[in-house]
C-alpha cells in the first residue's frame, strides 16, 4: 500500500490529462498539415471533398484518398506502438536505455524478414507481418539469454550490452543474407525505415493489432508501475512478476513486430519519448503509456513530414529524421549512469 501512495505521488494527473486532451488535439492539426503539404501541396478543401465527394478522375483526390491519409494514419499508430513499448521495456527492466531498436527486437525483426524476403519471394504483407513477429521475439529472446549468462545474473548494464551486440550481430546477418540472395534493394526499405509505400492493405493489418496492444498495454499499467518500483516489492505486494514481464514481452513483441512489419526500423522513438513522457507526468505507468502513445504518434507524424520537406521531391528516410533527435538524447542518458526510472 505504501508503494502505491508512493507511485500516485510521484504522478502529475492534472499535466498528464492536460497532455492527452491537447495531444490529442495536436495530433489532428499535425496529421492535417501532414496531409496538406508535400510533394504536392494542396488545399484543405481539396482533402474535404476527397473524402466526402470523392471523384476517382481527379489526381489531388487519389493522392490525399490513397497516398496520404493512409500514410498519415500509419505514421501515428506506428509512432504510438513503438514509444508505448520503449515505455514498457523501460518498466519492466528498469532500464533507462531499454527500447526496441535497442533491445534486439527491430533488428530481429528485419533479420526474419530478410530470411522471408531470400526463402519465399513475394511474401504477402500479413505474412511478412508474421515473419516479423517471429523475428522480434528471437531477438528478444537471445539479448535476454546472453544478458543473463553470468553469476549474478541480469541487470540493467548487461541488457543494454547484450542488446547492442545482437543488434550488431543480426543487423550483419542480415546485410549478409540481402547481399547473397540479391535482396538488398528490398531490405534497404526496412533499414531506412518509412512509411512512403503505405497503403490501405497495410493499415488495416496495422490498426487493430496495435489498437488490441494498446488497451493490453493499459491493462498492465498498473502491475508495471509496481514493477518499477523493484521487484522484491513487487512480490512483497503478491504480485506474479514472471507472468507480469511475460504479458508486458507479449505486448512489446506484438506493437513493435507489426510497426517494423510496415514501416521498417524506426529508431529512436521507443527511447526518447518515455524519457520526456515519465518527466512530464510522473512515474505511474497508467499515465506513462497513454501519453507515450500521444507523444510518439506526434513525434513521427512530424518527422515524416519534416522528412518529405528537406529535399523535395525526394525524401529522406524517417529513420534519418528520428536518429538526429534519437542520437543525443542516447548519449546524454548514456552519461547518466545509475539513474533509477
Amino acid at each position: 500500500m505504501a508503494n502505491n501512495t508512493t507511485a500516485e505521488k510521484g504522478s502529475r494527473p492534472l499535466l498528464a490529462s492536460i497532455i492527452l486532451i491537447g495531444g490529442l488535439a495536436l495530433l489532428l492539426l499535425t496529421m492535417a498539415l501532414s496531409i496538406l503539404y508535400g510533394a504536392a501541396d494542396l488545399q484543405f478543401s481539396t482533402i474535404w471533398q476527397s473524402i466526402y465527394q470523392f471523384d476517382p478522375s481527379s489526381t489531388s483526390h487519389q493522392i490525399v484518398r490513397n497516398l496520404r491519409i493512409p500514410r498519415v494514419l500509419a505514421a501515428a499508430l506506428i509512432g504510438a506502438a513503438l514509444a508505448m513499448s520503449g515505455a514498457i521495456m523501460q518498466g519492466m527492466t528498469r532500464n533507462p536505455l531499454a527500447s526496441p531498436s535497442i533491445m534486439g527486437v527491430t533488428s530481429g525483426a528485419s533479420f526474419m524478414i530478410a530470411v522471408a524476403l531470400a526463402v519465399i519471394p513475394g511474401s504477402s504483407s500479413f505474412a511478412l507481418m508474421l515473419w516479423a513477429f517471429a523475428g522480434a521475439g528471437l531477438g528478444t529472446g537471445i539479448v535476454f539469454a546472453v544478458g543473463s549468462i553470468s553469476k549474478t545474473g541480469l541487470t540493467p548494464v548487461k541488457l543494454a550490452l547484450a542488446g547492442t551486440a545482437v543488434t550488431a550481430m543480426l543487423n550483419s546477418l542480415s546485410s549478409g543474407i540481402s547481399i547473397h540472395f540479391n535482396i538488398a534493394k528490398d531490405m534497404s526499405f526496412w533499414y531506412a525505415g518509412g512509411v512512403s509505400s503505405v497503403q490501405w492493405v497495410h493499415v488495416k493489418l496495422l490498426a487493430p493489432i496495435v489498437i488490441i496492444g494498446i488497451i493490453l498495454a493499459i491493462l498492465l499499467a498498473h502491475s508495471i508501475t509496481v514493477l518499477n518500483l523493484g521487484e522484491d516489492v513487487a512480490r512483497g505486494l503478491g504480485q506474479r512478476t514472471a507472468f507480469i514481464k511475460l504479458a508486458g514481452t507479449i505486448v512489446v513483441l506484438l506493437l513493435t513486430g507489426v510497426a517494423v512489419s510496415v514501416a521498417g526500423t524506426i529508431g529512436f522513438i521507443g527511447l526518447v519519448i518515455p524519457h520526456i513522457t515519465r518527466f512530464l507526468v510522473g512515474i505511474n505507468y497508467r499515465w506513462i503509456i497513454p501519453c507515450s502513445a500521444i507523444l510518439g504518434a506526434i513525434l513521427l507524424v512530424v518527422a515524416d513530414t519534416v522528412s518529405r520537406m528537406i529535399n523535395p521531391p525526394f525524401e529522406t528516410p524517417v529513420g534519418t529524421v528520428t536518429a538526429l533527435i534519437g542520437v543525443p538524447f542516447f548519449l546524454y542518458l548514456a552519461r547518466r549512469e545509475g539513474r533509477t526510472l
